[in-house]
């Protein structure tokens, strides 16, 4: 495994971090999920992305990931950095939902009960909310690490303004933002030209998800829709809608340059995020063990010559392709 420093910190992690957005819930397989969350740490993936909504249903990710983490993992939390996240909807009520305080603190501990752990290596603000005030959300991060329920804390998703505003609060408070995560692929490279060079600039670390846009960049989609996929199995995220001529046109071509790198169109993609120094780590989401450790394999080469990186620029400079 090869491990970046985040921003300017102490940390460092796993280029390749596994996020439990799907295949960790309740509706999914227990004992894949839990040889997929082994098979990432023997292969040196110390980095599990959380949030407080994973499932379906909503907590039942943290409560799986708490479950392989009491039979399994329980003596190496030292060698562990697990991350959650609150912010978007979780439970019935006006309090359920937001960037609130109340929420905040309130969606910590709750997630803490789930996974059975005494502290998050990082908390995050999973959105920014327009209807609560930064100050108050960034302040419920800093108590957050001064109660010792997170040792460190970070944004998810903010607008580069707002992003900048809440660099200031944490610095100012000396509990600098450990880590911005942001969505970022061949198919979607808005955050690298608005967000990166912002929290470069703070010292924070970067860590991208969807880097092969929710399955769009892994070659799945090429030949038809398979019985199987998240679009196949009615998925909010990734709709038929989204499987357009242009985006199929484009995979098509981006398989063909990865052939040629020796590589998988998914292996070749998550090296494309990779190429940016600036990034500390990319979340990966996979359905078996088999596609993790095929994941694994984008290591093996992650270096682009320039005429590559033209020829995905190329490819990838059309309206009609960008999320």
């Amino acid at each position: 495994m090869i491990y970046r420093r985040c921003g300017h910190s102490g940390i460092k992690l796993p280029v390749l971090s596994l996020g439990l957005w799907h295949n960790f819930g309740d509706i999914d397989s227990y004992d894949v999920a839990h040889d997929m969350v082994l098979t990432a740490f023997e292969q040196g993936i110390c980095h599990f992305d959380l949030a407080n909504n994973y499932g379906p249903p909503p907590g039942s990710a943290e409560r799986n990931f708490g479950r392989i983490l009491s039979s399994d993992l329980k003596t190496h939390r030292d060698e562990l950095f697990i991350s959650s996240k609150a912010g978007h909807d979780m439970w019935e009520g006006v309090y359920g939902t937001g960037s609130s305080r109340k929420n905040i603190i309130a969606s910590c501990d709750q997630s803490l009960l789930r996974t059975g752990l005494d502290y998050f290596d990082i908390f995050y603000s999973h959105r920014y909310d327009p209807e609560t005030p930064i100050e108050e959300t960034m302040q419920a991060l800093i108590d957050l690490v001064k109660q010792g329920k997170a040792l460190y804390v970070g944004i998810s998703k903010y607008p580069a303004d707002k992003q900048a505003e809440a660099y200031a609060i944490l610095q100012e408070a000396k509990v600098p933002c450990l880590l911005s995560q942001y969505r970022c692929s061949i198919f979607d490279q808005k955050a690298k030209h608005t967000n990166f060079e912002s929290a470069q600039q703070a010292g924070s670390g970067i860590i991208c998800f969807s880097p092969l846009a929710q399955g769009l960049l892994s070659g799945k989609y090429n030949q038809g829709i398979p019985a199987d996929s998240r679009v196949a199995k009615g998925s909010m995220f990734l709709q038929t809608s989204h499987l357009t001529q242009e985006r199929i046109e484009a995979a098509k071509k981006l398989d063909e340059l990865a052939q040629k790198r020796h590589q998988t169109l998914a292996q070749m993609s998550l090296a494309w995020v990779l190429n940016d120094e600036r990034v500390t780590s990319v979340i990966i989401g996979t359905s078996s063990p088999q596609q993790l450790m095929s994941n694994l394999k984008a290591l093996q080469n992650l270096s682009f010559t320039e005429e590559e990186l033209q020829i995905i620029d190329v490819i990838a400079d059309n309206p009609l392709i960008s999320f």
